[in-house]
Order: structure tokens, then C-alpha cells, then sequence
């Protein structure tokens, strides 16, 4: 939108304002300019309205003395990008406001506004009218010429000709100042002039003209003393800083002030001395409208709600404190400064700005004294504020409040390092509001509102380095600017530091570019740009930890996953737990950790990039670090593990984890989800051999019990190439045991079978008649669910004899559930039933509830099948709750298909269609097809059962389309559709689930 005083040509006419940032509009319609060389390129040609510019000088213009490499052939490039930003659709290169002309291009005036010809404008209205004698409206023309003026011009536009155009518009406004305090003094309307020029006296310190008019606006104001202290301040100035006394025309006025020349200062006559017994005036505190904010970082993307944050209703009756604070680089000055540049207006006495520099490198904090004096002189207080002997603390905070307390400041305190370093800077002012960054908490500080920034989300991350480069030509371009956000990890100013790098290297493709960052080793290198380095700030925040909290960060950069909690930082380091989690929680407070929810942590990548690179420097220390975290992984695989003690005779113990039971380790595991297998690779590829294949063996159990066969097999087939290498050659047998009963699980039998059986085989030479008991054992079960009950009798048989010999209760009570269900299948009803009987005695003795369910749901079904719903019913209502607890999806889904048959039976037909649901719901989408089927399959004969026709057809065709790839499944649906009745009690819809 148009500035005040910039008229508006409405339509869709171009508009240009370089006063302040460049911004163009068509009609209302900001235009988005793109990159700041492509801006700088338009400054060039937009402030040489009319004038043909050769090639070479624009690129002299933009560039200086360090081209690109690829010189002048990257003008037409941003010409072109710039007529198509400025132009309406189908517009002609001729047709457009930067035409080609004899070798360079030219910039068209006609029909566009600029507030440059604005300015010009009201400038020579102000000049007519001073020569006229209409010094009111003179001061009127100057005041609109200046409110042209949004911010120092041309804004962080590059370049040569941007700086020298610049400089001139700075100058310029400094003598339209000048003209329009002349205009007010002789007018009598110094309180006026007195704020703006304390401003910029304080801003351009050695301009003695400002000074000059300064102290002249103070005289009329009855400010003798202080108009005085200007000149010597000026004086103490130029001669500290440039060797040379106060010149001709500021030594006059000072004589003048001294004499009360008011014909001299004012242009007026003398005015009428004082009475003798009145008493002098004494000087009142200076009320400066002062603004120090920073310029506003142009291409601010995202931070809406932090922003409505920061810019909510402040306390009219309190000094309000609002805090931001966040990780290095992620953009917290430019926030605060953009929020209280929003805000100036409410604010009547000034904005001001202290870097406390509690985060910068080669810059040690500025202590409050110093702080203090510097506020204080801002304010006008110069007799504390000057005096740099002073270190009384609570003097100087005294001095400060009262100089405040009739204020309504807006107080930016940048880069805080601790509370303690901001508390003295607050202001007394009711209403005024202080605005403090930190990359700690500062929970030490009472504040209405804290915000805790992170990096942006990933599109505002794109949005944000689109600004900078442009707008990515091809779908390759859009893919490779979206891979640089994600390598940036969204932090702005990695982002910005490598969009600078892009811009200085338009030849650069943006592919090239994230190939530079993909690598870890050289990424950080890669995020630096003449002094803004994302390592250096790292760095700076990395030092100022005690040695603690120093070791407890590289450990945590050698984290195997993303997120990790108390107990990894406890095993990395040998810690207690509660130790552990004091740690994570400082490390919180230096915002170098996230907390992501009550007990979960993690590093940003870049972070964890530097905690890497950090920690490469202690090997030593590397090298337990990674024992600790991995020994973790592993006993707690195995504490979760339901195959029994003796499973696991070489490595770690299961009982030396920091887990009371086995549901606690089950619960660990569940949170870090799906990066098990990750774990399991990073031991392999950081040469923990050993510590891969025991946690590879130890998941096998906790995986396949949630159906997870996919990652079971995957954590397997990472480690199984490296057995060789392990010292435990157990393993070389073992991982093909898990493997085959990872497929086997999953009704693969013919692949479960020959994994099995080459175990069985490295089993037997090496003589462990454990392992040749398991590969046994597996290889009856799954023959058994393949169709084959005699083979399967002979090899259970052969392995509980292995298993008597070594005295295994979990391998016996396996061989005794599953002997049960071989006699089962056969008819042998009461031998069945004695084997679970005895099954369920053993599984309660060992305390291994998986078992039990398993046993439990057989016996279930037997007593089903034998006609007995109501013990049937028990039996796997128990199954259910146990199979519910340990986690274990398809068995817990089986149960409540069986024991929804039994409902049936009992006639209790709503009861049945619940039990249906929640074991659909149950198995859901999980691997494992051959379940749902059955269990949608049941469910449609329910509705059948109760003539719900329409339904009953639904859930049998989707049961169809679930068991397109198995032959069995189908045979036994398209049965199902012909079928009205539910089954006659005592009959089972379908064969047992194959659950083991």
C-alpha cells in the first residue's frame, strides 16, 4: 500500500517506493521483486529513469569489483525475470517498462509513480511556498515530503550504486529536517523540533549543523543549560573521535546561547529579560522521540501466532515483559524487531534497542552497568549516563527507573544470556513493554508471555528461500529448493546464508547446491557467508556450557535415533537416571535440545550435525558412548522378549536393564516406534557387530507379536552378512531362526522352512542343543499350520527332547501347547486337552503371559469344538485380556473372532458383532491380510445369521478382495455366500488362527 503523502494512481499503474525498502505495486497489488541482486539490478535502471545503462554498467552497479562468474550474460537473465514481474500477462519485452536499447536497457518514467518523484515534488512546493513567506505551509510540505521516508532507503539493497543512492537519500533527509526546524523556530514552535532532532543528533553524533539547530530549539524553549550540554557533548565528540574542535558556525551559536542572542538564534528580537526575584527555570528531563529499532529484515516469512503473540494488548497500568527464545540462527531478533516496528505507535516516548551480546562470538556479554549508562544516555539523562567510572549497579538502575518513570517506552533487550543481565534494564513507565531474546529460558524473569521459537515448517522454509533466489523454473529446481529447506533443517539463517551464497552464484544450480549440503562432514562448512556462520553461533552457545553438559551433548549427537529420553543419556554416560534427565533439562534451558513431549528429546539436525562433529575430537569418549547406548537397545529387546530366559545364554543379561519388568521394557521400545531397525543399523555401520545381531535377535519376539514382520525381517537381514564377524557365533545360527519364524508368522512357510532348516543344520555342527531345539521346534509349528501333522509331531517330539536334556521350561511348554493342537486337529479331544491343561500349569509357573494367552486361546477353541461355548467363553475372555496386555495385535485379534463365536453360540448375537468389530479394528491394516479376511468372513456370516443380507454381502466382497492371493482363504469365502444359517452349536466357522 501506498506511504502517507504518496499518491496512489489506483488502476494498474506502477508504483515504486525506494524510500525505505524497495517495493513495488501494480494498482493495490504488491509485487513480489524476488532476490536482492535482481532488486538491486531494478534500483539501477528505476533511478536513472529515462537513461540508457550498458550492460557493463549494471553489472559494475550490482556487483562492484567481484562480478559473477558468469559476468554480464547473468543481465538479460534478471531482466527477463524482472519484465515478467512487473508486466501483465501477454506483455511484449516492448511493451514493458525496461525496454532494450543500444546495447543496455533503459528504464521507461511514463505512467509509473515513484515516491522519489513524490518527494521532488513536495520539496519545490515547500521551497514556493517559504519564498512566498507561507512558512506554515512550508513546514506542512516538509513535514509530508518527510513522512515519504519508511525506513532508511533502499534497504539491504547490494551494490555500489544502491550504496551511493543511498547516502544521498540519507543526506537529503537530513537537510529536509533541517529546512523544516528552521520553518517551526520561526514560527515558535520549538517543542515541536526539540524530540526529532535529540534523534538524530544521537544517530549522525559529528553533525554539527543538527547540533546547531538543536541547541537553537532549546534556547526557545527556555533551555539555556541544556542547549549548553549539546555543544559540549558535540565538542567532547569531535575532538575525542577527530582530533578537531567544533567549526565556525556551531562555535556562533554557542557564543549566541551564551549571550541570549535571540535575534541571532531565532531570527527574532530580543526577548524580555526575566525579573530579578524570579527564579531560574530549572531544565525539565528531556523527553527524546527516539527510535533505535534495527531495519526491519526484509523477506520475513511465517511466525503468524508467535507474531499476534508478541503484538497482544500489554498491561496499561504495568511494564510488560515478553520473551522469545530459541536455538541459535532460528530467528528471533528479526521477529522482535519486526514486532515492535509494528507496534512504534503505541509507544509516544521512543523504541530502543540493547544488544546485550550474550551469545556472539569474540564479544564478551555487555554487563548491565554498561548497559544501563548507554540507556540513560538514550533517554537524555547525561549526567549518569556519562559517567563510565560508575559501577553502582543499583545506583545506575535507580537512576534509570526515574528517568523512565514518566515514560512509555518500547525496550528491545537482544540476546540475552541470563536473567540477572536483563532485570536491571526495566523500565518503571506504566504501558511500557520490553522485548527480550535469549537462546536460554530465562525462567528467572517474570514474563507475560514466552515464546520458544523453532525452525519454520517446511513450506514457509521454501516460501523463505524462494524470496531470496527466485522462483525455481523447473519441477527439478522446485524438488532441489525444498531438499535445500530440509538440509537447512528450516532454520533461517541457514536458509538465508545459503541463499546469499546462490545469489552471489547465479551460475550455481540449486541440485548443486544440496549436493554440497548432503554431506554431513562438510555441511556446516557449506552454512557460512563472510561473518554469518551457522557453526560459529553453534559454537558460541556450545562454550558457554559447563564441562557437564559439554560431554552430555556430544553424547547425545551420537544418538542412534531422532528422539531419545532419560535412560539413553543415563546408559551413554553412566548416569542415574534422575541425573540424566537434570542434564536434558539445562540442555533444554540453552535451547541446544527439544523437548518434544514430557520425557522425549531430541537435537535439530543441524545441531546434532555439530554435536558429531564436536564430539569426533574424544574417540575415547565415542567409543563408550555408543557401548552404553547400544548395551541399552539390547537388554531392552530382551527384557521384552517372551522366548525365556534361556533364549539368550551369551551377551547381556535381560535382568541388568533399568527396567522392572518386561512391560516396561515393551513400553520403551513402543516409543521409539519405528526406529528400531534404524538402531539396529547404526550399531552394524559403526562396526558394533555383536551389539547389531543380539538386538537384531532380541526385537524378533517383540516385532512379530505387533505383526510387524517386515521390520523383524529387515533388522535380520541387515546383521545376517556381518555373522561372520561377531564374536558370539551363535548368531550365525540364531538370526536364520528369527528369520524363519518371522516368515512363518506370516503363513511363508516354504521360505520360514528353509531358513529353519539351514539353522538347523549350523546348529547341530556346532552342537548347541538349544538353538537345535528352537529351529526344531519352529519347524514342527509351522508344519503343523502348513497341513502336516505327522512331520510336525516328529520334529516337536525330537525338540522337547533337547529341551528335557536342557531342562528348558519355555521350550517344554511350547512343545506341549503345540502337541496339544496337532492332537486337536486330529480329533483327539482329551489328549488335546490334557496337553493345554498341562501347558497352562507350566506357562503360570514361568510367568509368561504371551504363552498363557496362546494356550488359553486353544483351549478355547477346543472346548468349542467340543460343544462347550460357555467354558470356551472363559477360557478366552482370559486369552483376550492377556493378549490385550503383552501387546501382541494378531493374537489378541484371533482371541476375540473365537470368543465371538462363542458368543454366537450362546445366543448372544449383539455381543458377537462388538467382538467382530474390535478384532477388525484391532488387526486393521497390518501385514497379515489372511486375519482380516477370516475375521471380515465370520463377521458377514453374523449378519447373515440375522438375515442383514446387505451387510453380510459387504463384508464377504471385501473379504474377497483381501485374500486375492491366497487360494485357501478364497475357496472358504466364496463358500461363505452361499451359506444363511450361522453354524450349528458346537461348530467352528473356520480353522484355528495360525497365532504361534
Amino acid at each position: 500500500m501506498p506511504s502517507r503523502g504518496e499518491s496512489s494512481t489506483g488502476g494498474s499503474g506502477l508504483r515504486f517506493a525506494v524510500l525505505g525498502p524497495l517495493r513495488a505495486w501494480r494498482g493495490d497489488v504488491p509485487l513480489e521483486l524476488g532476490p536482492l541482486r535482481r532488486q538491486a539490478l531494478l534500483t539501477a535502471l528505476l533511478l536513472r529513469p529515462g537513461t540508457t545503462v550498458s550492460r557493463q554498467q549494471l553489472l559494475d552497479s550490482v556487483w562492484g569489483p567481484e562480478p559473477p562468474g558468469t559476468g554480464a550474460k547473468v543481465i538479460p537473465v534478471y531482466v527477463h525475470q524482472l519484465r515478467r514481474r512487473l508486466g501483465t500477462e501477454g506483455e511484449t519485452p516492448s511493451d514493458s517498462v525496461i525496454v532494450t536499447d543500444r546495447g543496455g536497457y533503459r528504464f521507461v518514467p511514463q505512467n509509473v509513480r515513484t515516491d522519489v518523484a513524490r518527494l521532488k515534488e513536495v520539496v519545490a512546493e515547500a521551497h514556493a511556498a517559504r519564498a512566498s513567506g507561507d512558512l506554515a505551509a512550508a513546514a506542512g510540505a516538509w513535514s509530508t515530503a518527510l513522512e515519504l521516508f519508511r525506513g532508511d532507503p533502499l534497504a539491504g539493497i547490494p551494490g555500489p550504486f544502491a550504496e551511493g543512492e543511498r547516502l544521498r537519500l540519507r543526506e537529503h533527509r537530513l537537510a529536509l529536517v533541517q529546512d523544516k526546524a528552521e520553518c517551526q523556530l520561526r514560527l515558535g514552535r520549538h517543542a515541536e523540533v526539540v524530540g526529532e532532532l535529540f534523534a538524530l543528533t544521537e544517530t549522525h553524533p559529528h553533525n554539527e549543523p543538527l547540533a546547531a539547530m538543536l541547541m537553537r530549539a532549546l534556547y526557545a524553549g527556555d533551555r539555556q543549560a541544556d542547549a549548553l550540554a549539546v555543544f559540549t557533548k558535540v565538542r567532547r565528540r569531535l575532538v575525542r573521535d577527530q582530533g578537531a574542535e567544533p567549526g565556525g558556525e556551531l562555535r556562533r551559536v554557542h557564543e549566541a546561547v551564551l549571550r541570549a542572542d535571540a535575534a541571532f538564534l531565532l531570527g527574532t528580537s530580543p526577548r524580555p529579560r526575566q525579573s530579578a526575584d524570579r527564579r531560574p527555570t530549572v531544565p525539565r528531563p528531556l523527553r527524546r522521540v527516539r527510535n533505535e529499532l534495527p531495519v526491519d529484515v526484509g523477506g520475513f516469512t511465517g511466525r503468524g501466532r508467535e507474531f499476534d503473540m508478541l503484538l497482544a494488548p500489554a498491561d496499561e497500568q504495568a511494564v510488560t515483559v515478553r520473551v522469545v527464545d530459541g536455538m541459535a540462527g532460528v530467528g528471533k531478533t528479526a521477529l522482535v524487531v519486526r514486532a515492535a516496528h509494528a507496534m512504534r505507535g503505541r509507544y509516544p516516548d521512543g523504541c530502543l534497542f540493547v544488544d546485550l551480546h550474550g551469545h556472539r562470538e569474540g564479544r564478551e556479554p555487555t554487563v548491565p552497568h554498561r548497559a544501563l549508562r548507554r540507556l540513560l544516555r538514550a533517554v537524555g539523562d547525561a549526567g549518569e549516563g556519562d559517567d563510565e567510572s560508575s559501577e553502582d549497579l543499583d545506583g545506575l538502575a535507580a537512576s534509570w527507573r526515574a528517568a523512565t518513570a514518566a515514560l512509555r517506552l518500547i525496550v528491545v533487550v537482544d540476546d540475552a544470556s541470563a536473567a540477572e543481565q536483563v532485570r536491571p534494564l526495566l523500565p518503571a513507565g506504566r504501558g511500557s513493554l520490553v522485548l527480550v531474546t535469549s537462546r536460554q529460558r530465562l525462567t528467572g524473569l517474570d514474563a507475560d508471555r514466552r515464546i520458544s521459537l523453532v525452525p519454520l515448517d517446511t513450506d514457509e522454509a521454501v516460501a523463505l528461500l524462494t524470496r531470496i533466489v527466485g522462483d525455481p523454473g523447473s519441477d527439478p529446481e522446485r524438488a532441489a529448493v525444498r531438499e535445500l529447506a530440509r538440509l537447512c533443517d528450516r532454520l533461517p539463517l541457514a536458509l538465508r546464508v545459503v541463499g546469499a551464497r546462490i545469489q552471489g552464484r547465479p551460475s550455481w544450480a540449486l541440485e548443486r547446491m544440496a549436493a554440497r549440503l548432503a554431506d554431513d562432514e562438510h555441511r556446516l562448512g557449506e552454512l557460512a557467508v563472510e561473518d554469518r556462520s551457522v557453526e560459529a553461533a553453534f559454537r558460541v552457545s556450545y562454550d558457554q556450557l559447563p564441562d557437564a553438559e559439554q560431554r552430555a551433548f556430544r553424547a547425545l549427537g551420537l544418538s542412534p535415533t531422532v528422539e531419545l529420553d532419560r535412560l539413553t543419556l543415563a546408559a551413554m554416560l553412566d548416569l542415574t537416571p534422575p541425573d540424566a534427565e537434570r542434564t536434558l533439562e539445562s540442555l533444554v534451558e540453552a535451547s541446544l535440545v527439544q523437548q518434544v513431549a514430557a520425557d522425549r528429546y531430541r537435537l535439530h539436525d543441524l545441531v546434532a550435525v555439530y554435536a558429531r562433529r564436536v564430539a569426533a575430537a574424544y574417540p575415547a569418549e565415542v567409543a563408550a558412548t555408543r557401548a552404553g547406548v547400544f548395551r541399552l537397545y539390547v537388554v531392552a529387546a530382551r527384557r521384552a522378549s517372551d522366548w525365556g530366559r534361556s533364549a539368550f545364554p551369551t551377551g547381556p543379561r535381560p535382568d541388568t536393564a533399568p527396567f522392572a519388568d518386561w512391560e516396561e521394557a515393551s513400553a520403551w521400545l513402543d516409543a521409539v516406534g519405528g526406529e528400531l531397525v534404524d538402531v539396529v543399523g547404526h550399531a552394524a555401520a559403526v562396526g558394533h557387530v555383536d551389539d547389531a545381531c543380539w538386538l537384531a535377535e532380541g526385537l524378533c519376539d517383540y516385532l512379530t507379536r505387533q505383526g510387524r514382520y517386515r521390520e523383524c525381517r529387515a533388522a535380520v537381514e541387515i546383521v545376517l552378512p556381518l555373522t561372520e564377524q561377531a564374536t558370539d557365533q551363535r548368531m550365525v545360527s540364531e538370526l536364520r531362526t528369527c528369520m524363519g519364524i518371522a516368515y512363518g508368522l506370516q503363513g511363508h512357510y516354504e521360505q520360514a522352512r528353509r531358513w529353519l532348516r539351514d539353522a538347523l543344520e549350523i546348529s547341530r555342527r556346532t552342537g548347541d542343543p538349544i538353538e537345535q531345539a528352537r529351529a526344531l521346534g519352529s519347524l514342527g509349528i509351522f508344519a503343523n499350520a502348513a497341513g502336516e501333522p505327522a512331520e510336525a509331531a516328529a520334529l516337536l517330539a525330537e525338540s522337547a527332547d533337547l529341551a528335557r536334556t536342557a531342562d528348558d521350561d519355555w521350550l517344554t511348554v511350547m512343545y506341549l501347547a503345540n502337541i496339544g493342537a496337532i492332537h486337536h486337529q486330529v480329533g483327539q479331544h482329551e489328549t488335546a486337552h490334557d496337553c493345554y491343561a498341562a501347558s497352562v500349569i507350566l506357562a503360570e509357573k514361568i510367568g509368561s503371559p504371551r504363552i498363557l494367552s496362546k494356550t488359553l486361546f486353544r483351549m478355547g477353541t477346543l472346548q468349542l469344538d467340543r460343544g462347550r461355548p460357555t467354558e470356551a467363553a472363559d477360557a478366552l475372555r482370559r486369552a483376550a485380556g492377556l493378549a490385550e496386555r503383552v501387546g501382541d495385535i494378531p493374537l489378541y485379534a484371533a482371541v476375540l473372532g473365537r470368543l465371538a463365536t462363542a458368543e454366537e453360540c450362546l445366543g448372544n448375537l449383539p455381543g458377537a458383532k462388538e467382538l467382530h468389530h474390535r478384532a477388525l479394528a484391532a488387526v486393521g491394516e497390518r501385514p497379515g491380510g489372511r486375519l482380516e479376511a477370516e475375521i471380515r468372513n465370520r463377521l458377514g456370516w453374523r449378519h447373515a445369521a440375522t438375515e442383514d443380507l446387505t451387510q453380510a454381502r459387504d463384508r464377504y466382497e471385501r473379504a474377497i478382495a483381501r485374500s486375492r492371493t491366497d487360494p485357501g482363504e478364497l475357496a472358504r469365502t466364496l463358500e461363505g455366500l452361499h451359506r444363511r444359517r450361522q453354524p450349528g452349536p458346537g461348530a467352528t466357522s473356520a480353522p484355528p488362527e495360525d497365532v504361534d
